[in-house]
């Protein structure tokens, strides 16, 4: 009787399954997602630069022609806070230091003479779009307001606000460290400078090219 008993469970078991497609599924445990963190590019930075800055003076009454150059070494200044990978907004200070050298030239001569006493300061404060060509190389633009300052002996000779753009490009060696080099236009447009009234109105080019080091806090 037993043997029967058991019989038809196993027949009935059998008829189960195999109603049931033969097809047992194993149990699949969910496998979490790893997720790697995304690295947090923002916070404050400082730095430091030497620049070239190219001082150009324009003038043409009609009866004669003229071009002023002034070139000054300067000392920049820099902090900023980087907001994401792809944009910081940053304020920057220029100073000379030493002489500077001029040149003029009209009808077709050229004279230049003792260096320049002529202080050139200027500041500026941007915002600054990033694109990273790599991890550790970018491109950026700078876009923003500022303004320029020429004073010697007898005055503020310049003392303009105005428009600035700049284009660079920076390298990362560390979390921390990185070089840039960049160009910044810092005036482009006609202004009136002091003790200049028996010659008028004069265009005026002003940039600086600045080699420098940044740390990131």
């Amino acid at each position: 009787m037993k043997k029967f008993t058991i019989s038809v469970v196993t027949a009935l078991a059998m008829s189960a399954f195999a109603m049931a497609g033969g097809d047992i599924e194993p149990v699949v445990e969910p496998v979490a997602e790893v997720v790697a963190p995304v690295a947090d590019e923002s916070g404050f930075y400082v730095g430091i630069a030497y620049g070239a800055a190219d001082v150009s003076e324009e003038y043409d009454d009609g009866d004669w022609m003229g071009e002023y150059t002034e070139e000054y070494d300067t000392i920049m200044l820099q902090a900023g806070y980087k907001i994401n990978k792809n944009l910081a907004v940053e304020g920057r200070y220029w100073n000379s230091f030493g002489d500077g050298d001029w040149k003029y030239e009209y009808d077709s001569k050229t004279d230049s003479g003792s260096p320049s006493d002529m202080d050139f300061t200027a500041w500026g404060i941007y915002v600054k779009p990033m694109y990273p060509v790599t991890e550790e190389f970018d491109v950026y633009v700078l876009l923003g307001y500022g303004n320029v300052t020429l004073s010697g002996s007898g005055g503020d000779w310049f003392d303009e606000d105005g428009f600035h753009w700049g284009l660079g490009a920076s390298y990362e060696f560390t979390d921390n460290l990185s070089v840039f080099v960049d160009y910044v236009n810092l005036y482009d447009d006609d202004a009136s400078g002091q003790n200049l009234d028996s010659i008028g109105t004069l265009e005026y080019t002003i940039y600086t090219v600045n080699v420098g080091v940044t740390y990131k806090f």
